[in-house]
């Protein structure tokens, strides 16, 4: 295992930082326009994908048994993204010091899903800070927790609402306060995210940078349980934002970096995230119906409570996103075998025409083993027919426009025993030669073959019962496209 150790104080806290030229050339990296992520050939770009995670030691996806069969299946069903979690205690296990084996392990991770046309995500995954709290993520020498019990200790995520031991650690992090060798908290954290953007920036499978998952209030999370969200906190994670952002571009200029608000916000109350001023800044939201999370049957409050708070989360995220002109992404829903509750999600999903990824690929993590929520059964074997749970891949596995020569307006999928309706409609751009792309889950939806009508200003070049329907734009106009089976 090789180490690299930092050179300078000064280089450590960020006072001299790498010219923004240091990218070494431009790959065809995912940008945005708006709300919409783009390719290098003009098309606005949707992304269905999966999360996975490895959260204890050694914190690989590949240490679960993730490797190249099962991004071939997740390319099979049409899944065209991954969030993949980097966890901090193994990228960094002492302070200044990283761990570059880890960091080349994960991007061999990295690589072999972007051989199957799968971008990535890469993921500073944290759940309750650290392992002393019955978490994972932020290396043991963050952990500043005022030396108070790690109790009372009911798991995740009761612990966020419930250890004050818990509440400090994130307090003390929000406070940038030192560390031991004198450097802030969060200094320390951008100065890690720096060293993987010197790794990463030329990946052309990384699609962008989620800079931390779920950032909690800490002792101040009782402001935010109210509709109007916490306005004195996203004050604090923006300024957290702006800081990390500032060291990734030191290094990386182009690719995207997320942001994300309390994951209080993935029940309904508002986000108020001021812009970070960065021209490739996206936000990365969650949405859980809040009475699922923290316990309650679906037939108690699902269907109520969970479409009404679900929709609200849809809504203030476009809002946010619009307010500071970024791009959005739904990057965790479901966790659930609830096969109704993940179509709801996906119905709104299609509605607000959102990209996202599913919580989880693997739910079987040795740390909080949860099975309800994976796709796979057994990561460690591979994922044929009977290790894969083929209804939720049913449901999940769904046509959906992936490339869009111009401007999507609508899709929708209507899955019923009589048919499997799709219907898309986007305005032409004759600008952008590239063909707009549909995943069409022929196997899943359209086993006997499908039907295709285009109206307005395209056509149809792929070859009949094409899994990916290609239409090339023949002027400017409103296309629609709808598809049935045969």
């Amino acid at each position: 295992m090789r180490a690299r150790r930092t050179l300078t104080l000064l280089a450590v806290i960020g006072l001299i930082a790498a010219p923004a030229t240091a990218r070494s050339s431009e790959h065809p990296s995912i940008g945005h326009r708006g709300r919409w992520f783009t390719d290098a050939r003009g098309r606005v770009v949707i992304f269905h994908g999966v999360n996975m995670v490895m959260k204890v030691p050694p914190y690989q996806p590949s240490a679960m048994g993730f490797g190249d069969d099962d991004a071939a299946l997740l390319a099979r069903e049409g899944f065209n993204t991954v969030r993949l979690g980097l966890i901090l205690k193994g990228l960094e296990p002492k302070p200044g010091i990283f761990n570059d084996a880890y960091l080349q392990a994960y991007l061999a991770t990295v690589r072999t899903l972007g051989a199957h046309g799968i971008k990535v995500l890469v993921d500073f995954h944290q759940d309750m800070f650290n392992e002393r709290f019955n978490g994972e993520g932020l290396p043991d020498w963050m952990v500043q927790d005022d030396g108070l019990p790690a109790q009372p200790n009911q798991g995740f995520p009761v612990n966020y609402f419930a250890m004050p031991a818990l509440w400090r650690a994130f307090d003390h992090f929000w406070a940038n306060d030192r560390d031991a060798r004198g450097i802030g908290l969060q200094d320390e954290f951008a100065l890690a995210w720096r060293h993987v953007a010197s790794v990463m920036r030329n990946e052309s499978s990384v699609m962008g940078y989620d800079l931390f998952n779920e950032p909690w209030p800490g002792s101040q999370y009782p402001t935010c349980l109210n509709p109007y969200g916490c306005l004195l906190f996203d004050s604090t994670v923006t300024a957290f934002f702006k800081r990390v952002i500032a060291q990734v571009r030191a290094v990386d200029p182009t690719t995207m970096a997320f942001y994300e608000p309390s994951p209080i916000s993935s029940g309904g109350p508002n986000m108020h995230l001021g812009s970070t001023g960065d021209a490739h800044a996206g936000l990365s939201f969650h949405n859980y119906c809040l009475g699922a999370t923290i316990g309650l049957p679906p037939s108690l409050l699902g269907p109520l409570s969970c479409p009404l708070g679900e929709d609200r989360t849809f809504n203030d995220a476009e809002a946010q996103a619009a307010r500071n002109g970024d791009a959005l992404i739904l990057s965790e829903f479901g966790a659930t075998d609830d096969l109704p509750t993940i179509e709801r999600d996906l119905d709104a999903a299609d509605r607000h025409m959102d990209s996202w990824q599913y919580w989880t690929y693997a739910g079987g993590d040795p740390c909080c083993p949860r099975p309800a929520e994976g796709i796979i059964l057994d990561p460690s074997k591979p994922p044929t027919p009977s290790n894969l749970k083929q209804g939720k891949l049913d449901t999940l596995s769904r046509p959906y426009p992936r490339a869009i020569a111009g401007t999507p307006l609508s899709w929708s999928f209507q899955s019923t025993a009589a048919n499997q309706a799709f219907t898309f409609v986007y305005q032409a751009d004759p600008n952008v030669r590239a063909p707009t792309e549909i995943f069409i889950p022929i196997a899943r939806h359209y086993p006997g073959g499908y039907t295709i009508h285009v109206s307005g200003p395209a056509v149809v070049t792929s070859a009949p019962g094409a899994t990916i329907v290609t239409l090339r734009n023949t002027g400017a106009g409103v296309v629609t496209v709808q598809v049935a089976r045969a």
